[in-house]
């Protein structure tokens, strides 16, 4: 089977050509030895099923990264392939800086096609390029695209077949010599006006229109999550588990005689003789629940709206934006990336902190996130829990988390010396989002939730049910009773929701429903649970990310401050 390998810099519209030739039958791996992800995925040709591999972005086939040295790495499987033949993605905006690449996968001496994407902005940006006389100086077909719309995919698939070697031999240092000479004889620009657009991105950049520009979208983005969110309980999943999930669970309970073990386990405890599904706590009913019908909704509309943020090109703004602030913690701007994943969950979170350079970095972005960035489906539990108290309620926690997350982080960075490198990345700009490949990056995401999610929220639910039978919760609530009742102020049946909060932390949140909390317990205990300890799936990546004595001295941490700051709360509310 014949394979083509994509290749290209970051932000020249890789993935879209990706998603154009593949449609959304797509496998997403890490490469073997390593935590750098790359794609794959099908297309057909004639009577032929290739396969098509996006390798990571690359400015150079001499690597300074690991992610570099994947994308190498994957061109030598290629040329060892018969047949294979690289599409290399160009951004026909910033020729000079892609050709670098180009010339040097010519050397290569594997079929070579040229992909000049995002052809319709060269003409927003005063750019002309003679593209016959492109394809004759690099010796390679050449074909303007415009990948978001499909322009010129077509005729790129058509010309797959010319693919071919290139003829270029030169010293590696006279390279950048041979491409200033290629885009002197190629290419012309002509005098324009800026667009709307690139003003607003010189805008997003510059703290005093950045700042407020950040504060309006990050609050638009919230106000859009809660409302998609919302919506979709209120008119779509509530509506559907209480029309076709209840009346199944109500029979199911009357064939197990309304009790006992068994209907301990499965439907869990009859509230006023009926079942409810953030309270009765069976595994069929409230343990299939919120992860479903309470927090999917939130996982939906949160990484609908940064997958949106991420393809228009703001993210890396904000990272810029926020990057002053960020060496304050003992970061830089590109942190922020892991720390909004890990609104989403904490698991790509953590998986994000690869974006840091250095292994105190990492340690301190992993430990900040896993203490005060609680993930959509324990925001969602908060909010159902103390949102009928008002702002009064959810700013005390969320206010809590956020004073916790900055001051954690100024220790931090004093208590572990070394240096935080400065940030370097680079600037795409505003683009409209290509919804297709959206669309794929958003179910691939929500299918990650509940393959995660779902597992370790069924096996939650079963093992506090069982733990309760056997009158466990009650041995370890009196054991614990000291520490939880007096330093946190709340009551022993806590207890329960402090330990499953190790398996979800969503379910451990829904646990404190039935226990007729006040405001001030409920406060306590939302941020202890946020704060104390990470669930099992992300502290099974983060002891891979960190390794074993990183991460045992990261939970350390999690437990002194998640108890300093309950009891503090505790002293002053």
């Amino acid at each position: 089977m014949r394979r083509i390998l994509l290749m290209g810099n970051p932000n020249v519209g890789k993935s879209v050509v990706f998603t154009r030739l593949t449609g959304v039958n797509v496998i997403t791996s890490n490469y073997p030895g390593t935590t750098v992800e790359f794609r794959k995925g099908y297309m057909k040709y004639g009577d032929e099923r290739i396969e098509v591999v996006d390798a990571p972005g690359t400015y150079t086939l001499e690597p300074t990264s690991r992610a570099e040295e994947v994308a190498v790495e994957i061109l030598k499987e290629a040329e060892e392939e018969e047949g294979a033949i690289v599409v290399n993605i160009v951004d026909a905006t910033n020729l000079e800086r892609n050709l670098n690449l180009t010339l040097q996968l010519l050397k290569r001496r594997i079929p070579l096609i040229v992909a000049l994407n995002l052809w319709d902005e060269t003409k927003h940006t005063g750019v002309s390029i003679d593209v016959d006389k492109l394809e004759e100086r690099l010796g390679v077909p050449v074909v303007p695209t415009v990948a978001v719309t499909g322009e010129g995919v077509k005729k790129l698939v058509d010309r797959l077949e010319e693919a071919r070697e290139g003829r270029y031999e030169y010293e590696d240092e006279e390279r950048w010599h041979e491409v200033g000479k290629i885009v002197e004889e190629t290419q012309r620009v002509g005098h324009r006006h800026h667009t709307f657009l690139e003003k607003l991105a010189e805008a997003s950049i510059s703290p005093p229109t950045g700042i407020p520009i950040a504060f309006l979208v990050l609050l638009a983005t919230f106000e859009i999550i809660r409302f998609i969110g919302e919506g979709l309980i209120g008119y779509v999943f509530d509506p559907l588990f209480d029309i076709l999930w209840m009346p199944v669970m109500t029979k199911f309970s009357l064939l197990l005689s309304g009790g006992g073990f068994i209907h301990e386990i499965l439907i869990g405890k009859l509230i006023d003789g009926k079942i409810d599904f953030f309270q009765s706590f069976g595994i069929l009913t409230t343990g299939v629940y919120i992860p479903i019908g309470a927090v999917l909704p939130y996982i939906f509309a949160f990484y609908l709206a940064l997958s949106f943020l991420e393809d228009s090109g703001y993210l890396p703004r904000l990272a810029i934006l926020v990057d002053k602030i960020m060496h304050q913690l003992g970061l830089h701007g590109m942190a922020i990336i892991p720390m909004m994943l890990g609104l989403g969950c904490n698991v790509p979170g953590a998986l994000a902190t690869r974006v840091l350079e250095t292994r105190r970095e990492r340690f301190i972005g992993a430990t900040l996130m896993a203490i005060a960035v609680p993930c959509t489906a324990q925001i969602a539990m908060i909010i159902g829990l103390i949102g009928k108290y008002g702002a009064k309620g959810l700013g005390l926690v969320f206010g809590t988390l956020v004073a916790v997350w900055f001051l954690m982080g100024v220790l931090m960075n004093l208590l572990f010396k070394g240096e935080s490198p400065e940030i370097f990345v680079e600037i795409p700009p505003y683009r409209i989002p290509y919804f297709p490949a959206l669309a794929k990056k958003l179910w691939m995401r929500v299918k990650g939730f509940l393959r995660e999610a779902l597992p370790y929220v069924l096996l939650g639910v079963f093992i506090v049910n069982v733990l309760y039978s056997l009158k466990v919760i009650d041995l370890l609530g009196r054991v614990a009773a000291p520490l939880v009742t007096r330093i946190l102020g709340l009551p022993i049946e806590a207890v329960g929701a402090l330990i499953i909060g190790f398996l979800r932390k969503d379910v451990a949140v829904g646990m404190l429903a039935p226990l007729g909390l006040s405001l001030k317990q409920l406060v306590i205990s939302s941020v202890v649970l946020a704060m104390y300890f990470p669930c099992v799936a992300t502290f099974a990546v983060l002891i891979r990310e960190l390794g074993i004595k990183d991460m045992l001295k990261s939970a350390v941490i999690m437990i002194i401050s998640a108890l300093l700051v309950g009891g503090l709360l505790n002293l002053i509310l």
